[in-house]
């Protein structure tokens, strides 16, 4: 009986200083003065939303950090330097978390957004040509008349924190409010948990998981770098407590609806990562990303992601699409190119409804850049064939050749080495990494050379039925 009352009470002590204790967080969602209604508030954890009047009341536990909000379609936030400020932080004497919308200047539902990942600063010599990239995303976006924002899937930043204000400037200067999810450069490493990484981050970036909504589509920002309080190693995880977040999130979206799910560490690059669990795999892909895939069947999804610094698309079913983007910077803004023979640059996204179309942009290269092509004339390693790396392609892709003006042949689809990228980062003793050097990938296409043809001109056609086409001599 002792020894019962005496468990009883350990139990009775440990759920005490255990469990938070809960607050209650009062503020207003405005615009031009008006109280907007139905806004979704939350702490990452919790969730509420305003009533008719534009007030809201949160019940949040003491550890919970920020209070946020998902900003609802036609409207917008101000932004400091690109980063959207939605987000306040929680402080033991403040009364009120008041937050203030503005409407857009016009309709969203046919809108357009900039995706691009690994910016990846290393060293302030790298901030010119990180200017000059936003240039080109400025220039990209004024070439349409529809509203723009921008998406970064992390590592804004190779190591050095300090970076940022300077980075966000620069950044301003493409006209675009940047939602960004952290990389695992970005994280606070050498501490001894995964739960203190992010806290860097937040200070200047506000939330690791959070949504917003634009036209008809849902937007939301995971964290899926998972730090192992050992030196500076990671894997892709996503943990509980951003699952039980997004299902409560996802219970405000309509199924059927458009959602896109924003990553750094990507959920999946190729079917064999679908198919089976690798353990040398657990830095490269979200090891669980099973349970996210079947969070999102009720939906029409696309994930973007980052990571790699190399290009894979995968349709992962009819329903759910990955989007593996290349880098901003290229190889580490050693070359122009990535190592995969995909040209620095980002993904260009139109959402009209429900409808969603997309291209990758080369900086270095107008919109109409899609392809590379080599033969065996040049390249020993493609001796007697014509190959194509045509790095933003899905299954959907059609590529073919045609030889002097001849019939349309279809190209076969295998796996290289691109020569430029080996060319291009063949002497490491040039580069500031050794860890830069060509990468294994299968958005290549070969055809035998017919024997005394002089000219090849291969064509690309896109899901959309958008034609790109290249010419090489074979003299």
């Amino acid at each position: 009986m002792k020894r019962t009352l005496l468990l009883v009470v350990a139990l009775m002590w440990c759920t005490w200083v255990c469990v938070a204790e809960v607050r209650t967080l009062k503020g207003t969602v405005k615009c031009d003065g008006k109280g907007v209604a139905a806004v979704v508030v939350t702490d990452g954890e919790s969730f509420t939303q305003t009533d008719e009047k534009g007030r809201f009341t949160l019940h949040s536990a003491d550890d919970n950090t920020l209070v946020y909000i998902t900003i609802p379609a036609g409207y917008e936030v101000a932004a400091e330097d690109s980063v959207p400020q939605f987000w306040q932080q929680i402080e033991p004497t403040q009364k009120s978390y008041d937050f203030e919308l503005r409407r857009k200047a016009q309709d969203d539902t046919h809108h357009g957004f900039v995706v691009m990942a690994d910016p990846q600063i290393w060293h302030k010599k790298e901030f010119p040509a990180l200017q000059a990239a936003m240039d080109d995303i400025r220039k990209t976006v004024e070439g349409y008349t529809i509203p723009f924002h921008g998406i970064c899937c992390g590592d804004v930043i190779s190591y050095d924190h300090t970076f940022y204000p300077t980075y966000n400037a620069i950044t301003a200067s493409s006209g675009l409010t940047v939602f960004s999810t952290p990389g695992n450069h970005d994280m606070t490493l050498y501490s001894r948990s995964h739960e203190t990484s992010t806290r860097l981050w937040e200070e200047t970036f506000g939330p690791v998981c959070y949504s917003f909504n634009v036209g008809k589509a849902h937007y939301v920002v995971l964290n899926d770098n998972f730090y192992i309080g050992r030196d500076y190693f990671y894997i892709g995880y996503l943990d509980e407590r951003q699952f039980a977040w997004l299902e409560k999130d996802l219970s405000y979206v309509e199924e059927g609806s458009t959602v896109f799910v924003v990553l750094h560490i990507p959920s999946t690059c190729d079917i064999s990562d679908r198919q089976q669990f690798k353990y040398g795999n657990i830095s490269d892909v979200m090891t669980n990303a099973r349970a996210l895939h079947q969070m999102l069947s009720p939906y029409k999804a696309h994930i973007l992601s980052g990571h790699t610094h190399t290009t894979f698309n995968q349709i992962i079913n009819e329903q759910l699409y990955e989007h593996v983007m290349p880098a901003l910077s290229g190889a580490w803004w050693q070359g122009q190119l990535c190592t995969d023979g995909t040209p620095r640059g980002y993904g260009v996204f139109e959402v009209e409804g429900d409808k969603v179309q997309w291209y990758y942009k080369s900086t270095d290269h107008t919109a109409d850049h899609q392809m590379t092509l080599y033969s065996g004339v040049n390249y020993p390693q493609f001796e007697g064939q014509v190959v194509a790396n045509v790095w933003a392609v899905d299954e959907k892709w059609q590529i073919e050749a045609r030889f002097d003006g001849g019939d349309a042949m279809p190209m076969e689809r295998f796996s290289a080495y691109d020569p430029g990228a080996q060319a291009m980062y063949a002497d490491r003793s040039k580069l500031d990494h050794p860890y830069v050097y060509p990468s294994l990938s299968d958005h290549f296409f070969r055809v035998v050379i017919p024997e005394g043809a002089k000219q090849v001109v291969i064509t690309a056609t896109d899901p959309f039925g958008r034609s790109y086409s290249e010419t090489l001599s074979l003299k």
